[in-house]
């Protein structure tokens, strides 16, 4: 109806027009006393005629908005593929449309081939400071000290560092891994509290784990990288106490620590981006990317993630791995 009535005002003036010379015909011959029978069927013919013009050109444009509305959410990849316009004068506008649009496609390829070329970068770096890491570790590894537990705490968070990096910037790039198979929940979360073992040990925090025996369809590589940062927050904010791991029906991986928990205020937004609380401006620990990306990559893996927390009372992050469908008990 609104495109009815916007037709209607765009002929109006020239309906307006035509009528007005119908009203000079009629006085001419009047003037001329001239039969005004003989004005009625040329005056007929020619509104009909025009009635069955504008209502084609209404039909044409009508086509031409369906087209357009279609393609209004497109990509700019889809701008070829849009109508002609029904109206002479559009053309320019259409030009003007796909001039944008090309424009748009070279902005997004020079996007995409500097995404790429960093995530190289990057990729390369990580890999190449692994080595380094890795002989520092295994040099760690060789004697047993307080010095060189710390060494290889710290040393644990360096590389976790390395790889947030990595998955930050595969996670704001184009395209993805994910591989989703029926996986062993157990052994995810073994092998993410065996990468913390020197720190629960230094920290003298106690870890309460019992195996869930479970199935979860999701990626492996992802969902421990999800665990493992849930685990070094739970580390970094618990000064005594304990640590706990365990599934709540019908599949919720629960991580719950007794450390300083969160305030009211700060709860409701821990998983934006860059946002760190009173928590993080009083202590300087916090990133305000690490929650985010576990958000992100749970979000992706159709996962859900909340928290539950009281100031100096703990703090509890669940994983809801049943909303993806297909899971195995």
């Amino acid at each position: 109806m609104k495109l009815f009535w916007a037709y209607v005002k765009s002929i109006l003036s020239g309906v307006l027009f035509f009528a007005g010379l119908f009203i000079l015909l009629i006085i001419s011959f009047s003037l001329y006393g001239l039969p005004l029978k003989a004005l009625v069927y040329p005056v007929l013919l020619c509104s009909l005629t025009g009635i069955v013009y504008l209502a084609y050109r209404y039909h044409l444009i009508r086509k031409s908005y369906k087209e357009i509305c279609e393609l209004k959410n497109a990509a700019a990849e889809l701008i070829d593929k849009a109508p002609r316009p029904a109206i002479p004068f559009s053309e320019d506008y259409a030009e003007i449309i796909e001039n944008l649009a090309e424009q748009k496609r070279r902005v997004l390829e020079d996007t995409q081939k500097e995404t790429a070329e960093l995530m190289d970068y990057y990729t390369l770096w990580v890999h190449q400071i692994k080595t380094p890491i890795a002989s520092m570790k295994l040099r760690l590894q060789r004697e047993d000290s307080e010095l060189s537990r710390n060494l290889l705490s710290e040393l644990g968070r360096i590389e976790r560092y390395v790889e947030m990096v990595l998955t930050y910037l595969r996670l704001e790039g184009p395209g993805s891994d994910y591989v989703f198979k029926d996986c062993d929940l157990d052994a995810i979360i073994k092998e993410a509290v065996k990468k913390f073992a020197g720190d629960f040990i230094m920290s003298r925090i106690r870890l309460n784990y019992e195996p869930v025996n479970r199935k979860v369809l999701t990626d492996e590589k992802w969902l421990s990288f999800v665990i493992e940062q849930v685990l070094s927050n739970a580390l970094k904010y618990t000064n005594q106490g304990e640590i706990s791991i365990y599934v709540e029906d019908p599949l919720t991986l629960c991580v719950k620590d007794t450390g300083i928990g969160i305030s009211p205020e700060d709860l409701p937004r821990i998983f934006e981006r860059n946002f760190t609380g009173v928590r993080g401006r009083t202590d300087k620990k916090a990133s305000g990317i690490g929650l985010y990306l576990c958000s992100k990559i749970s979000k992706n893996l159709n996962h859900g993630i909340s928290a539950e927390s009281e100031a100096g009372r703990g703090t509890t992050i669940k994983i809801d791995l049943n909303t993806v469908k297909g899971f195995v008990e």
